[in-house]
């Protein structure tokens, strides 16, 4: 049977459909997981979502994407992703990354291992621990699957722990600036060059603080948008959204709903609003990255039409 890690894969669900002479009748429904309760699993298909209840499951696992990315589009993704959350602190080890944000979010203080280190993998892993030791903090690994698998495997044999999966999820932009029904209904999005103090305030809440590395891994980008979605003056949602890659990606990050506004469309609302800033700068597709664990956000994004395109793992030290 599937776990709460399958959420955003793609799965096979064999299901109970009736009985015929004494026996039962099985369906196959082949989608990406979006939830996993006690009671439903809720996959979506080619042809919408089903909700299949878990009594009527006879067999359900993981199975392969269907299309699995090439190492160059992965490559091209991580480089977008990693313009769009830029650490102050960096060094290069052959093609690898080396960053360090005094220990702000994982993104920005791990190694990324993509391309050429110049050396072998366990000289190169050896340099990586000397940079972070040098820099005062723990040697973290950011390993994109399957592209750093081998990366990984060194990892695993050196004791190296993980945590949480992360889904790098994708989408065409015209998917997001399609007109979405009862969008007009909704509060207009602000779209600004700069945060605000509030904007600021619902950042620090989610993240526990604002570091000065903090704001320089929210700003340092050419293109970059904070948008704020206000009712009657009250700050109720947010969201950051970059142009990088070449200007081909919108990079979705920090989307935050207060928990009072939530189940309203305005997260959908600000997702839309910064597609559409994007598209007029020229980009094409949009990512954003979840934990796997996330289940509310996982379904938010797969209703949005976001799927996963790779995964990654932060690995840690011993």
């Amino acid at each position: 049977m599937l776990r709460q890690q399958d959420v955003g894969y793609r799965i096979v669900v064999r299901r109970i459909v009736g009985i015929r002479e004494g026996r039962p009748l099985f369906a196959d429904a082949l989608g990406e997981l979006v939830e996993l309760s006690e009671t439903h699993i809720t996959l979506a298909t080619d042809g919408g979502p089903l909700r299949v209840p878990v009594g009527e499951v006879h067999r359900a696992r993981r199975v392969p994407p269907a299309r699995r990315p090439t190492a160059t589009a992965m490559i091209a993704l991580e480089t977008a992703a990693d313009e769009a959350w830029p650490a102050p602190v960096r060094g290069r080890l052959g093609d690898w990354r080396l960053r360090a944000a005094a220990g702000w979010t994982g993104r920005a203080n791990s190694a990324l291992p993509i391309g050429d280190p110049d050396r072998p993998l366990p000289a190169a892993l050896d340099a990586v621990q000397r940079w972070y030791a040098d820099h005062g903090q723990p040697a973290l690994v950011n390993t994109p699957l399957p592209l750093a698998a081998p990366v990984g495997t060194e990892l695993d044999a050196r004791g190296w722990t993980s945590r949480p999966p992360v889904l790098v999820q994708t989408v065409p932009l015209a998917t997001l600036t399609a007109p979405a029904p009862g969008a007009a209904d909704l509060p207009p999005v602000a779209l600004k060059a700069a945060p605000t103090d509030d904007w600021l305030g619902v950042a620090a809440d989610r993240k526990g603080g604002l570091p000065d590395a903090a704001r320089h891994v929210l700003t340092a980008v050419d293109r970059v948008r904070f948008a704020e979605l206000r009712v009657d003056g009250r700050l109720l949602a947010v969201g950051r959204g970059t142009v990088t890659g070449e200007g081909r990606w919108l990079g979705v990050s920090l989307l935050e709903v207060l928990p009072e506004a939530r189940r309203q469309g305005y997260a959908g609302t600000v997702v839309r609003a910064l597609a559409g800033w994007a598209a007029a700068e020229g980009a094409t597709r949009a990512f954003l990255q979840v934990e796997q664990r996330n289940v509310a956000a996982v379904a938010l994004y797969r209703r949005l039409g976001f799927t996963t395109h790779h995964t990654y793992l932060t690995r840690v030290a011993p």
